[in-house]
């Protein structure tokens, strides 16, 4: 009876080792350490003196001992880019007062549609140049939402490099952004005019540069109520990107003849010389008028870069005479000339292109004339 007694004692004394296996039943489940209240860890059970806060977890059996997992959140992906065709260089060129197109594209890499809310940081610019400051996008899952953005440099910014960032934000989202930037260029000539009101009026305007092969002519005289007529001119010699070397912007709103003899007349005048660099185009306007509701008229030369044109066009409802003439010559390529009158009362629209992509070489100035004679004299010898 000694022997199992002290054999009892000794086993008394050893300490005792338990072994617990955890379990998890998903992303969120708790430990399965008891999940039975009245089990032994319950809160009733012989465990149950740890208490509702005691050492196995916060809030008792009810509480989870595991991190919770946070809930999958969407991403936002912004892009900028110019709008219309980005082929050669200089694409990234802006001038004052012109407006450039852009076009801000949110991708919506989440699993559910959102409100993107798009703010512009202007950072270099001027708030006052952009279309809008904020503005909200619906994106729906896994696509795209795409918003257009004007910006348009007023006349008075200086020349140098801008920057601007579109940023877009969505509850639940990783926010999104993209920068963008331009080169402003300056002016070598501006010429604004914009008249209102009743009477007699006369203008002149004569630009020639040889530099950039540009030649335009402005004689008008009206004399009668105009509401707005407006004549602005723009040469930049040295023009980059999508930058006109020459612009001639042009309205009429509201032009009537009070009395006998009042009349809107002029002949304009827009040369784009071959031998200084032009396209060999060159359109003409005249007319004489007794009214005119309204005009909305540009021309543009290109003599820079990859894409050099003349471009006509205007919109215009009249009551009167009007003859356009429009020619092109380069010689040993093309020629082509046309001419249209108008007397009454008439609507019109009118679109001219002049092109010229190909680049002439002259006589010897690449070497190719001493080229072809080493290779006459070594199949001479």
């Amino acid at each position: 009876m000694k022997h199992y007694l002290i054999i009892l004692l000794i086993l008394a004394a050893q300490p005792a080792f338990a072994t617990v296996e955890e379990t998890r039943e998903g992303l969120e489940s708790e430990w399965n350490l008891g999940m039975s209240s009245t089990g032994p860890m319950g809160s009733t059970g012989s465990m149950g003196s740890m208490g509702s806060t005691g050492s196995m977890g916060s809030t008792g059996s009810t509480g989870s001992v595991w991190p919770p997992v946070p809930g999958i959140r969407g991403e936002l992906s912004v892009s900028i880019d110019l709008s219309g065709p980005t082929s050669g260089s200089y694409i990234d060129y802006a001038m004052p007062g012109k407006t450039q197109e852009y076009v801000v594209s949110v991708e919506n890499r989440g699993c559910s549609e959102v409100e993107a809310k798009l703010t512009i940081n202007p950072k270099s610019c001027r708030l006052g140049w952009f279309e809008w400051t904020e503005t909200v996008l619906t994106v729906p899952a896994g696509g795209v939402g795409i918003e257009p953005l004007l910006v348009t440099p007023d006349l008075r910014a200086s020349p140098g490099s801008y920057e601007f960032e579109v940023l877009a934000t969505a509850p639940n989202c990783k926010s999104g952004s993209d920068e963008a930037g331009f080169r402003l260029q300056d002016y070598d000539y501006v010429s604004e005019t914009s008249v209102s009101g009743t009477g007699q009026f006369q203008m002149n305007k004569d630009v020639r540069s040889m530099n950039s092969g540009v030649k335009s002519n402005k004689d008008i005289y009206f004399s009668g109520s105009v509401d707005t007529l407006m004549k602005n001119a723009y040469l930049t010699e040295s023009a980059k990107g999508g930058n006109p070397t020459f612009q001639e912007c042009d309205a009429v709103e509201n032009y009537l003849a009070l009395r006998s003899g009042d009349t809107l007349m002029g002949t304009e005048t827009v040369k784009s010389s071959l031998v200084f660099g032009g396209v060999g185009a060159k359109v003409q306007e005249s007319y004489n008028l007794q009214e005119m509701e309204y005009q909305i008229q540009e021309i543009d030369l290109h003599h820079t870069g990859r894409d050099r044109r003349a471009e006509f066009q205007t919109a215009d409802n009249f009551t009167g005479y009007m003859a356009i003439d429009a020619r092109q010559t380069i010689p040993g390529q093309r020629g082509t000339k046309e001419r249209e009158e108008f007397l009454g009362s008439f609507e019109i629209q009118r679109r001219l292109i002049f092109t010229d992509s190909y680049k002439p070489t002259f006589g010897c100035f690449d070497g190719s004339c001493f080229n072809f004679a080493e290779r006459f004299n070594a199949l001479s010898s």
